[in-house]
């Protein structure tokens, strides 16, 4: 099925985890997916027919326009949907929401960065504190989703 026009499968488990692989970029896991919706409420809707409760919400902006982010935990990975903070009345309205964005971990931010070279933007202070981030040329990679780096989760003592 889908939720709200994304494509969807529900995963079982695997009785024991699959080896984590290595990759000279230092990604080693997936830290977050991000949805772009056109009506955020109506996606939220959606997402909780299939049993998902947000976490948090907060307002935001993106390239000068203002908008709405809520955060869906599911287990090790965040679901971050985006949209305005009130669906506007065009035919963009009806558009289903889409993927946006992924958002990798890597243990060593410089070096994933020194790799890519010019392939990386500049890493910069993530909005988590004490977690840095940068963004990749996706259009230059051949990527079809915008991609991010970010180092991971500082733990609390």
């Amino acid at each position: 099925g889908d939720v709200d026009g994304v494509p969807t499968t529900r995963a079982s488990r695997a009785t024991e985890p699959p080896e984590p692989s290595v990759h000279p970029n230092g990604v080693t896991h997936l830290d977050h997916v991000v949805l772009m919706t056109p009506d955020l409420s109506r996606t939220v809707v959606a997402l909780r027919a299939i049993g998902l409760e947000p976490r948090r919400e907060r307002a935001g902006e993106l390239g000068g326009v203002a908008l709405r982010q809520v955060f869906y935990r599911l287990e090790d990975v965040i679901v971050e949907v985006v949209g305005p903070p009130a669906p506007g009345d065009g035919p963009e309205r009806d558009r289903p929401a889409r993927l946006w964005g992924l958002t990798h971990v890597v243990d060593d931010l410089e070096v994933a960065v020194r790799l890519l070279g010019d392939l990386a933007g500049t890493p910069k202070d993530a909005v988590q504190p004490g977690r840095r981030i940068t963004t990749l040329r996706t259009r230059e990679l051949g990527l079809g989703v915008r991609t991010a780096l970010i180092t991971p989760h500082v733990r609390s003592a």
